[in-house]
């Protein structure tokens, strides 16, 4: 079963925020536990969730704000990581932001998994235009939000139903495909 990998943002997701939720409601789901949350170091940010990603190989990855951008590091540093696809939430925008500072610049390569970036038209993280502009470069689909603020707890959201289904949406995209019991023995060598 695909295991989903929760990442977190700066200072965490305590209860009530969706992710919360999820990590304690679904039993595929894992909340990562990255180190210091109150003041996050991007090299380990980076190793927590590569080692992670690495116990349990094609996850889906779903990051909220600066859980979002750590997913756009890894997937820039490391595309040889078996991950399935990614769902980024309300990404925080690090150029000039005091305790995120130093995970900027967010990288823009092509993805080389199918992902989702869900942005808020009035989201005080990151212009709106901004993460559509992130989604074209990551190559990404992209869900307007509408009005809703950092789609976290202080904009009303809790187990968010909206986002499960964008996961789900993701997984079906990204399904393997079945293995044919059609094909000749010689064929079968190296599929995975």
């Amino acid at each position: 079963m695909t295991k989903t990998l929760i990442i977190h943002g700066l200072d965490g997701s305590p209860a009530p925020h969706w992710q919360h939720w999820w990590a304690a409601s679904e039993h595929d789901a894992i909340l990562v536990d990255l180190p210091s949350p109150a003041k996050p170091d991007p090299r380990l940010w980076e190793i927590e969730l590569a080692g992670t990603v690495l116990r349990h190989p094609g996850a889906i990855l779903v990051g909220h704000s600066l859980g979002a951008v750590l997913i756009a590091r890894v997937l820039a540093k490391w595309p040889q990581l078996n991950i399935r696809a990614a769902l980024l939430v309300a990404p925080a925008e690090t150029e000039g932001a005091t305790r995120i500072g130093h995970f900027g610049p967010i990288p823009t390569p092509r993805f080389d998994v199918p992902a989702t970036l869900v942005a808020s038209r009035n989201d005080p993280w990151m212009s709106y235009s901004r993460a559509r502009s992130l989604a074209a470069s990551f190559g990404a689909g992209f869900f307007d939000m509408g009005f809703a603020g950092h789609i976290n707890v202080a904009s009303g959201f809790g187990p968010w139903q909206q986002g499960r289904a964008l996961r789900d949406d993701l997984l079906a995209q990204s399904a393997p495909a079945p293995l044919s019991p059609n094909l000749p023995l010689s064929q079968w060598q190296g599929v995975a």
